[in-house]
């Protein structure tokens, strides 16, 4: 098309959405650029570029030096990379990709339950290792009766209680304030939480708010046969302490999908037969991606339009 809108790309978030922005605007890829060439891309798009996409865990700051940026698109539901008060002073609205993640993650967390009550990788390796034929594999632990209790409970968590359910799991949760439809038990802490809780599940975001909230206080009551499991955000969970927990036996084991410095993993949990790791696959389906591009690229066509968006977001 003639005079295609300009977009600034400042990471590579997804490729398959940012060959469709390449097609559909006049894109500058600001993360192939050395420090000086992204400050001199910045003042030569001043007053020519109002839109952005970005993935919504990191994001460059110098995006915010743009003085005529309006948008930022977002890849990725948890915004915890976007500096909102920068945003917020120069009058640009952020979008995210809310709900269509909604069912991978959830199929993940009933995955890393499974996988870590019945301790699935180890009786695959002890097939694999001939173990079998010497004698027979540790029980592991059902389900039925014991409760799952949640960090954060929202769309995701929603949709995690309806597949567990059938499992014959409780519920109760934890947010920042009590949510008047729920009808399972609220607790005022994360500690008082877990302190109820036979498998203890983090969906919190990132954030100040939540940094570090999962501490040793946390783990060491959710008990010795309890189970942690993470697939919301790496940074509310101080890591240290989760190895401390594992290694003396504070808890009885962990499924992660999540880090505080992903891709970067503590090597203490490498080598723990207690843990079961995932590299942030959360939301790693081919449709689930497909899904998460279409809305950027549909915030970005609304705006480019009618300056309308449709899925705003203001803060974590």
């Amino acid at each position: 098309m003639p005079d295609k809108p300009s977009l600034l790309i400042v990471n590579n978030f997804h490729a398959d959405t940012i060959a469709r922005l390449d097609a559909r605007y006049e894109t500058h890829h600001l993360w192939l650029l050395s420090e000086a060439e992204k400050r001199e891309l910045i003042e030569r798009l001043e007053g020519n570029c109002e839109a952005a996409a970005t993935a919504s865990w990191i994001c460059d700051e110098i995006v915010y030096e743009l003085g005529s940026l309006r948008v930022l698109s977002c890849f990725g539901v948890g915004v915890d990379g976007i500096d909102f008060e920068r945003t917020g002073a120069a009058g640009i609205a952020v979008t995210n990709t809310p709900d269509v993640l909604n069912d991978a993650v959830a199929d993940l967390a009933i995955a890393l339950i499974l996988a870590t009550t019945r301790d699935i990788v180890n009786a695959d390796r002890f097939v694999r290792a001939g173990e079998w034929r010497k004698g027979p594999f540790p029980f592991g632990a059902g389900l039925a009766g014991r409760t799952l209790g949640i960090l954060g409970l929202g769309r995701i968590g929603n949709a995690i209680v309806r597949r567990a359910e059938p499992f014959g799991l409780r519920f109760a949760y934890h947010n920042r304030r009590r949510k008047e439809d729920v009808p399972f038990p609220y607790f005022e802490s994360a500690r008082e939480l877990a302190g109820q809780s036979d498998i203890l599940l983090n969906m919190l975001p990132g954030g100040p708010e939540t940094f570090g909230l999962v501490d040793l206080e946390v783990l060491d009551a959710l008990g010795p046969e309890g189970i942690f499991i993470n697939v919301g955000r790496g940074s509310s969970v101080n890591e240290s302490a989760l190895v401390q927990a594992l290694r003396h036996g504070l808890i009885a084991g962990a499924g992660l999908d999540v880090y505080a410095n992903e891709p970067n993993v503590p090597a203490e949990l490498l080598t723990m037969d207690n843990v079961v790791l995932m590299p942030h696959i959360g939301s790693a389906t081919v449709e689930t991606r497909a899904a998460m591009g279409n809305l950027v690229v549909e915030n970005l066509d609304s705006w480019f339009s009618a300056h309308t968006l449709l899925t705003e977001v203001t803060g974590n």
